[in-house]
């Protein structure tokens, strides 16, 4: 889609400008995040801002909420134009902002949680029980359902998040900016919360909503900007356009939101796991789980996060001591072997966190596309490693995986995180596992490089290999996976076929729900 067919639509009928961005520019070393930005957003209106990662969405926001300031350009709030050098202003502005990471401390219950760094006192001592009424007439207002005096570390997600929404209406928010506020919703909270945000809007407020979901920006907002390398590409009505359209001029070519699933007869059991548990923290994180995964199957692993999902992952790969049960690869015993002997028989693994356990980040890209394979005997002559016979190898797989990189001798830290991401799945697929293990493989992407990794497990699936997928996106479960195991407090407590699984079906197991009727487990 050419920039000049995504003309910038006007401001919803009646409305005045609230918050009006005039050529904001925002640099960085090396990089322009924000290229004279215009962004107009009108008074009472949800208006969404999406595009790619590193189009600048993040830093635009943190520029209008004073975390950065901006090198050129103009802000003006409510037709004034202001200097905002810090959140305190912008507080001051009526500006709050909820970050996709929680502020919150567990230990301290939802009103403590609500008015700290904003307490008041009468000689010397919190006035709690002023605190208190205000708060909940806050959340009798805008239809929040808390408990005042519950910890924090006793709420779901979705409770957490509420929190965080009060926070931002106590210090007087009429502005509030959410990033990524579905990223780690199910079904039932991300209706909970678009509730919330209606009867918000209803009052008076004005929402900033950032995200990748582009399903559930075109359900929620009244406009959408789309960046794209640091400009806005456009402004458009969400009831004028599509997904699709977003996509496009998200990413400048079209973006194909229907992947194949090739048709592949599943095979004999290549991943088999009874009855594994797995101690962590003084707790058993996971409890009797019994799943297997056959050869040209993708089975997925919904869940919300923290509930075992990452003690399993680490005990399958033999990161963690397993307290019981077993775990068998392609027939072989495998509870108790070491992650190098894991590796041996056939499994590759996308951990859940690129930095952490995915790359060396100061290595360089060839490094990292090669690791792991530099035993072989083909990269080697005795002791020392063949360069010649493992660059050219890294070579041919970046350009086979669409690593966009100027050279290969730079740092993976020098990487978007779409292509540090497509380094990964070089790395593990070029070893052409028996059985991968894929935790949250497209979490941080861009919808490019999210169809890009998508296509290489339905490719892995398509030569016959196992996948068992953990992810908390519900539609890259249900668009991947051939079945469907829910976890919940460390229990697999439903397995579904995946053609006849539902996300609110899903979204009910996830929450320790039984699901309505008619939505019953295999």
């Amino acid at each position: 889609m050419a920039e000049a067919s995504a003309p910038a639509a006007g401001s919803p009928a009646g409305s005045a400008a609230i918050i009006h961005m005039r050529g904001v520019t925002k640099r960085f070393p090396g990089v322009v995040a924000n290229d004279r930005v215009d962004l107009e957003v009108a008074a009472g209106e949800i208006h969404a801002v999406v595009g790619e990662n590193g189009a600048g969405k993040s830093t635009l926001m943190r520029v209008l909420y004073g975390m950065w300031k901006p090198d050129e350009g103009e802000i003006h709030v409510r037709g004034r134009r202001q200097d905002i050098t810090n959140p305190r202003r912008a507080v001051a502005l009526g500006i709050g902002m909820v970050h996709q990471h929680f502020m919150l401390v567990q230990r301290f219950n939802v009103l403590e949680n609500v008015i700290l760094g904003s307490e008041r006192a009468r000689a010397g001592f919190l006035r709690m029980r002023d605190a208190g009424r205000e708060v909940g007439e806050l959340c009798r207002r805008y239809g929040f359902a808390l408990d005042l005096r519950a910890p924090v570390s006793t709420l779901s997600v979705g409770g957490q998040q509420r929190v965080e929404l009060v926070k931002v209406l106590y210090r007087g928010a009429e502005i509030l900016i959410l990033d990524e506020p579905t990223a780690v919703l199910v079904p039932q909270e991300v209706e909970e919360l678009f509730a919330n945000l209606r009867l918000l809007k209803a009052q008076g407020k004005t929402i900033l909503f950032i995200s990748h979901k582009l399903d559930e920006v075109l359900r929620i907002a009244d406009r959408v900007t789309v960046l794209r390398q640091g400009r806005v590409v456009g402004t458009v009505a969400a009831a004028a356009t599509t997904r699709t359209a977003l996509a496009e001029m998200m990413v400048g070519r079209p973006v194909l939101f229907r992947l194949t699933k090739p048709a592949v007869a599943p095979g004999e059991p290549l991943l088999q796991v009874k009855d594994l548990r797995v101690a962590a923290g003084g707790r058993e994180a996971v409890r009797g789980a019994t799943f297997n995964v056959r050869g040209g199957e993708i089975y997925g692993l919904a869940g919300v996060e923290g509930n075992g999902q990452l003690e399993l992952l680490e005990a399958l790969m033999g990161l963690r001591r397993v307290a019981g049960g077993s775990v068998r690869i392609a027939g072989q015993e495998a509870t108790s072997a070491s992650t190098r002997a894991i590796r041996l028989m056939g499994v590759a693994y996308i951990p859940e966190d690129r930095h952490k356990r995915g790359l060396v980040l100061p290595m360089t890209v060839w490094e990292n596309i090669v690791l792991g394979s530099q035993r072989e005997g083909r990269f080697r002559r005795g002791p020392l490693l063949r360069f010649r016979a493992l660059i050219p190898y890294a070579r041919e797989l970046a350009a086979q995986y669409d690593v966009r990189v100027t050279s290969l001798f730079s740092p993976a830290l020098a990487l978007s995180g779409g292509n540090q991401q497509k380094v990964i799945v070089a790395r593990e697929f070029g070893q052409n596992p028996r059985v991968l293990v894929a935790a949250h493989p497209t979490r941080g992407l861009d919808v490019g490089a999210m169809e890009f990794v998508r296509e290489q497990l339905l490719a892995g699936k398509g030569r016959g290999q196992a996948i068992l997928l953990i992810s908390a996106d519900l539609e890259e479960i249900l668009s991947l996976s051939d079945r469907i195991g829910v976890i919940y407090n460390g229990q697999l407590v439903a397995e579904f076929d995946a053609a006849e699984a539902t996300p609110e079906q899903l979204g009910y197991h996830m929450l320790g729900a039984a699901a309505p009727a008619g939505g019953a487990a295999s």
